[in-house]
C-alpha cells in the first residue's frame, strides 16, 4: 500500500465538516437575501409596503418548507425551520406595517428567551446546536459525552454560551423594535438584515472568546478535570 494511498482516508473527514459548514453558511445568506430581494422588487413595481413584506415572507418560506421532505430534520434544521415558519404565521396576523416589519424582533425575542430556559436543562441549546458542527472537528474534542457527564467546567461553559446567545437575541429584539416604528418602511429590511449578520458576529465572537478562555482548546486545562466518578467509569 502506498503513502499516497494511505493519506487519502485521513484528508476527507478534513474537507467533509468544512463543507458542511460552508453549505449552512450559503444556506442562511441566501435564506436572507431571498425575501431583501424580493421585498424591494416589488417596492420598485410601487406594491405596497405591508404586501410586500407579506409577499417576501410567504415566497421565503418555499424552500424551507420543500427542504422538509428532503432533508433528515435534526436540531438545527427545525430550529430554523421553526423560525421560517414562525415568521410566516407572525406575518399572517393582521396588523400595522410596522407590526410586519417587527415580525422579525418577535421570532427573535422568543429564540431569546428559548435560549435562556434552556441553559439550565438537561443539555443547553448552544450544546445541542454546536456539537454536531464541531465535536471531533477543528480542534475541539470529540467525546462530549463524557464531558459533559464527568466535567462541571465544560457544563458550565455551554450554560453559559447560552445564557450569552439568550441575552444577545433579546437584545437584538428590541433594536429591531426601535427600527420598525421610528425608521421609514423602506429602510427597515435592509437594517434588519444587517442587524442578522452584526448580531450573529458578535455573538459568535463573543462565544468563541468565552471557549477560548474556558481552555476548550488546551486539553491540559482545568475544563477538562473529570469527577471522581467520571475517572473510575473510564477506567
Amino acid at each position: 500500500m502506498t503513502a499516497a494511498a494511505t493519506d487519502r482516508p485521513s484528508r476527507a473527514p478534513d474537507r467533509t465538516p468544512r463543507r458542511k459548514a460552508f453549505m449552512v453558511l450559503a444556506r442562511i445568506t441566501i435564506g436572507l437575501l431571498i425575501p431583501l430581494l424580493i421585498y424591494y422588487g416589488l417596492r420598485e413595481m410601487a406594491v405596497d409596503v405591508y404586501l410586500a413584506l407579506l409577499v417576501s415572507s410567504l415566497i421565503s418560506a418555499v424552500p424551507t418548507v420543500a427542504g422538509l421532505f428532503r432533508r433528515r430534520v435534526n436540531a438545527l434544521s427545525a430550529f430554523f425551520t421553526t423560525m421560517v415558519l414562525g415568521g410566516v404565521v407572525v406575518s399572517l396576523v393582521a396588523g400595522s406595517t410596522e407590526f410586519l416589519l417587527a415580525k422579525e424582533a418577535v421570532l427573535t425575542f422568543v429564540t431569546g428567551v428559548w435560549f435562556l430556559a434552556g441553559a439550565f436543562t438537561k443539555r443547553p441549546l448552544s450544546y445541542t446546536f454546536s456539537r454536531p458542527l464541531l465535536e471531533g472537528r477543528f480542534r475541539w474534542p470529540s467525546d462530549w459525552d463524557l464531558l459533559w457527564v464527568g466535567c462541571p467546567r465544560w457544563r458550565r461553559m455551554w450554560r453559559l454560551s447560552s445564557v450569552l446567545f439568550g441575552l444577545g437575541s433579546i437584545t437584538d429584539a428590541v433594536i429591531r423594535v426601535v427600527l420598525a416604528y421610528t425608521l421609514p418602511p423602506d429602510v427597515v429590511p435592509a437594517l434588519g438584515t444587517a442587524l442578522v449578520a452584526v448580531t450573529s458576529g458578535v455573538l459568535m465572537i463573543v462565544a468563541n472568546v468565552h471557549y477560548i478562555l474556558s481552555g476548550v482548546f488546551d486539553r491540559s486545562s482545568r475544563l477538562y478535570d473529570l469527577t471522581p466518578v467520571a475517572m473510575a467509569a473510564v477506567r
